[in-house]
């Protein structure tokens, strides 16, 4: 299933300054054990403070180049924390929404931004929501304005999110790299930094009002797969206390984990891309490639894997490659394959928030013969069926029950997740929703990422978009339920329409957008009993 791109006409507006060293010029300064930060006043709220730029991390830069972030040194005087650090290496093409709109970028990036009620003292105990951004492991920043966390701030909630490394920079495995680190395992630099992230909010985030032993991790896409990833790793499960997962958990047999950032690298494949690696780039060892540009490297940044091939989804467009650069089973930060991991139990059992979007779908456009052709390559001998649950007559018909079969494929993937996370052992809910609003100014109908802007609360900024009352109810709506979980583990609270939990053997999920409340997996039983049937037949992720 192809994700429709993210609208490159809604890019942000730039954020281009890194953090320096100033003298105090307000009153918004929070005394960290690193040394003082000075913050200010979100431009969108006026009782939430903003620091901005709070390095997280030592550089990793030169010979720190592919290796594990360590703690930052300490400053002298007063950090101005008022501008967003530099975003992490990537090439700015049509990252749409994932973008900060900035060109300033560095491997010198590892900074967080946090947003804190301004009345927050040492001893407020507030709840925090670290956020993790998407792109494909390839490109984003915490400076994207879609992520401004004022609104979910004024809640009670200190917010924060961070720069991780992305690309060959995040995610180069090598043998070399193996004997370096101590753990025979490399190519996650970029979960790494997440984990020195929340390794730092801990140290750090009372001072800002915060309670380090109440932290939800979340994110969206690729952001997404590293919220699960940190549930996932038993070097940072115990440092949260549940998981928002936007786009999404997805089943263990669900082919189209094939193509997005969630599929995981094996090691032996992960090093093998990274001997490749070397040789493209004309170097014969780690050494030497540390002396290799930025840009020389970010060349290859966007090279995508070859999973497909030896599978039905070869040769069609249903299904899209993974990005080269994204994480590996290496034995250390991540022991198991996600299937494993469920069924081991060997994760953290904490609640989860997750769920698809209605424009995730495929294409609807196609001819009759194209639609019957290509399912019956991907179906087999399970064609018959699927065309008896999904019949088309037409060109029409036959875009419309494509988009219902992918449509349905969302819903049940995110379901068979949760049947596996309780089947596995784990005690605490999984919370399932769809979302199905279309944002105005668009034709891309509830496209990827298209609920960012209700949760986070921010869409009456930055864009200049026609929005209705329909859209800043949805904002309160969406914000109350993220907010409710945030704080307790359960969407659920105040007057908001009742969110029930996936547990074992329920068949609906929660449909959030258009309508509100509890409704149905697929269109039809027949419909579900297809796509499980098709699921069974791929293998286990």
């Amino acid at each position: 299933m192809v994700l429709l791109s993210l609208l490159v006409g809604l890019a942000a507006s730039p954020f281009v300054l890194g953090a320096a060293y100033y003298p105090r010029r307000s009153t918004q300064q929070v005394t960290t054990s690193y040394g003082t930060v000075q913050g200010a006043t979100s431009d969108l709220n006026s009782a939430v403070n903003v620091y901005k730029g709070i390095p997280f991390a030592t550089p990793p830069i030169g010979d720190l180049r592919w290796t594990a972030p360590t703690a930052p040194s300490n400053w002298t005087g007063t950090l101005n924390a008022t501008s967003f650090g530099a975003d992490c290496a990537q090439s700015y093409s049509a990252l749409g929404l994932f973008s900060s709109g900035s060109e300033d970028i560095s491997e010198d990036c590892l900074y967080m931004n946090i947003w804190t009620p301004a009345n927050a003292t040492s001893t407020s105990n507030l709840p925090i929501y670290v956020w993790i951004y998407g792109g494909r492991f390839e490109g984003g920043a915490g400076s994207v304005p879609t992520y401004d966390g004022s609104h979910l701030a004024s809640k009670d909630i200190v917010v924060v999110n961070f720069n991780y490394r992305m690309g060959p920079f995040g995610f180069l495995a090598h043998p070399e790299l193996n004997a370096e680190s101590g753990h025979n395992a490399s190519g996650n630099y970029g979960l790494l930094d997440q984990i020195q992230a929340l390794t730092f909010v801990q140290s750090e985030i009372a001072t800002f009002g915060g309670n380090p032993d109440h932290i939800t991790v979340g994110g969206q896409s690729a952001g997404s797969a590293s919220a699960l990833d940190m549930m996932y790793s038993p070097l940072s499960s115990v440092k949260i206390v549940a998981t928002i997962a936007e786009s999404g958990a997805r089943g263990p047999h669900d082919p189209e984990t094939y193509g997005l950032a969630t599929a995981h690298r094996t090691k032996a494949a992960a090093e093998g891309s990274g001997i490749t690696f070397l040789a493209e780039m004309n170097v014969t060892s780690i050494a030497e490639l540390r002396n290799v540009s930025m840009d020389d490297l970010l060349v290859y940044d966007n090279s995508g894997d070859t999973v497909l091939d030896g599978t039905v989804f070869k040769n069609s467009s249903a299904i899209q490659e993974p990005p080269l650069w994204r994480p590996v089973i290496d034995g250390y930060v991540l022991p198991y394959l996600y299937g494993e991991s469920l069924r081991l139990n060997t994760h953290g059992d904490i609640p989860i928030l997750t769920g698809d979007n209605k424009g995730e779908t495929s294409d609807d456009t196609m001819t009759l013969a194209e639609y019957e052709e290509g399912f019956t390559e991907i179906m087999g001998n399970l064609s018959a069926a699927f065309f008896e649950a999904y019949p088309a007559t037409d060109a029409a018909t036959a875009g419309n029950m494509s988009f219902a079969f992918w449509d349905d494929v969302n819903r049940v993937s995110t379901y068979d997740w949760a049947q596996a996370w309780y089947g596995g052992g784990a005690t605490n809910d999984v919370f399932v929703y769809y979302w199905t609003h279309a944002p105005p100014n668009q034709t891309a109908g509830a496209y990827h990422g298209s609920e960012l802007w209700y949760v986070f609360g921010n869409i009456p900024t930055y864009y200049n978009l026609t929005w209705t009352t329909q859209d800043y109810a949805l904002q309160t709506q969406m914000s109350a339920y993220w907010a409710n979980f945030i704080k307790t583990g359960n969407p659920n609270g105040g007057n908001l329409t009742t969110f029930p939990a996936n547990t074992e053997n329920v068949t609906e999920v929660m449909w959030l957008g258009d309508s509100t409340g509890s409704s149905y997996l697929t269109q039809n039983t027949s419909g579900f009993t297809v796509i499980q049937e098709f699921f069974s037949q791929q293998i286990e992720f």
